[in-house]
Parts: structure tokens; sequence; C-alpha cells
């Protein structure tokens, strides 16, 4: 059973935006991904931050998780605990194969719910940009905010073995491939050469959708 009715619908409930930065004097690249849920600021604080509740649309999550605190989700990421105002902003630091990197999330009230904006910033390789562009961690992001929606939207946990299938699905790929169009428009905006940006979300469409023996 396909996990979305309307893949590419979906992937346009998302706005991106790439950024260029800095920190200590070393150039970082930003992805700012916006999406509004139709749920009030508290149950998308709950859903984000309870440790009971991340493992149903996203991974299970130990550590100690208040300000300072470090944490870790199973098989991804850890990192510490650097800032947390409930039920509006939460920062921390983004560690994943010997790489560091920021994540900061807003939460703001909209008319027709809570907008959640996830702000994403790393020191990025040159030649990792140019081969994937903010796909690679953008398209990450997308897939796993799909799947809090789908959590939001029926209270239900999202199946684990159903959402790493999702990306190799025909719904899948049109998902991604519109994720990456997004995400690649927004990276020329900052500007990034068109056609190498185009060449590069085509590249992050390969990553996402082609399993790892290239079957």
């Amino acid at each position: 059973m396909a996990l979305l009715e309307d893949p590419i619908a979906t992937a346009r409930l998302m706005t991106r935006e790439v950024r260029t930065g800095e920190r200590d004097g070393v150039a970082t690249r930003i992805a700012v991904a916006r999406r509004t849920y139709r749920t009030d600021q508290a149950d998308l604080w709950d859903a984000l931050t309870d440790a009971e509740r991340l493992p149903r649309w996203f991974l299970p999550v130990s550590g100690d998780l208040k300000v300072g605190g470090r944490y870790q989700f199973e098989g991804q990421a850890g990192g510490v605990v650097e800032e947390c105002d409930a039920p509006r902003t939460l920062a921390v630091t983004w560690e994943f194969g010997g790489t560091v990197s920021w994540l900061r999330v807003n939460l703001l009230p909209a008319d027709d719910g809570t907008t959640f904006e996830l702000v994403h910033e790393a020191v990025v390789d040159p030649d990792m940009w140019a081969q994937f562009g903010p796909g690679a961690v953008g398209i990450g992001w997308d897939l796993a905010l799909m799947g809090l929606g789908l959590h939001l939207d029926s209270g239900a946990a999202v199946d684990p073995a159903e959402g790493l299938r999702f990306p190799l699905t025909p719904e899948g790929l049109d998902f991604v491939r519109t994720a990456a169009a997004g995400w690649c428009d927004a990276a020329i905006a900052d500007g990034d050469d068109p056609e190498a940006a185009r060449a590069s979300a085509q590249g992050s469409v390969t990553f996402y959708t082609v399993e790892p023996d290239g079957a």
C-alpha cells in the first residue's frame, strides 16, 4: 500500500530555501525547510521532543534530553541539546559520521495550524556539494517530515520498513524528484550555477532512489 495518495502534492507542501553562511570564519551552507501542519504548537512540540512519540515517525532516541545533555538517535545522528524554549524553539548539534552540523527548529503559529521551520547549517565539502547539492540533506528531511505529517494526521505510527521502501517505489520516486527540484531551485536562487545545480539534483535523486547494490 502506498504511503501517499499524491506524493507530488505532498512534496510541494514544503517550501525550501538555501542560504550561504559562516561560522568562526568558515563558510557554511544552510538548508531551510518549512511546512505548516494541521495541529497546534503544543502537539507538534510533543511529537518532536517526546522520547515515546519520536519513534512513531522518526527513530528511537536516548540520552539526557535537556539543555547541555547529549542525545542519540538509533542508527543516526546524536549531539548536544543547545537550546530548548518550549513550545517554540529547539537547537541541537547534529553529529554523524565524524562531522558536526547545527540544527534549529522553530514552531510558529499559523492560521491553519503550526508552521514548522527547520534550519540545518553545515560546513560542506565542495566536491560533495557539486555531486549532491542541498538535496543530500534536504531530501532526507523531506522524507522524515513526510512521516511526521502522516503521524500527525492519523495519530498512528509510521511503519519503519515501509518508510525505508518508500523512495524505491514509483510514488517515492515522484516525491524525491519533486523535492530535489525544489532544493535545486533554492540553490540557484542562492547563486549556484543552474546547470551544475540541476546535475547535483539528479545526483541526489539517484542517491535516494537506487538500492545500494545498484539494483
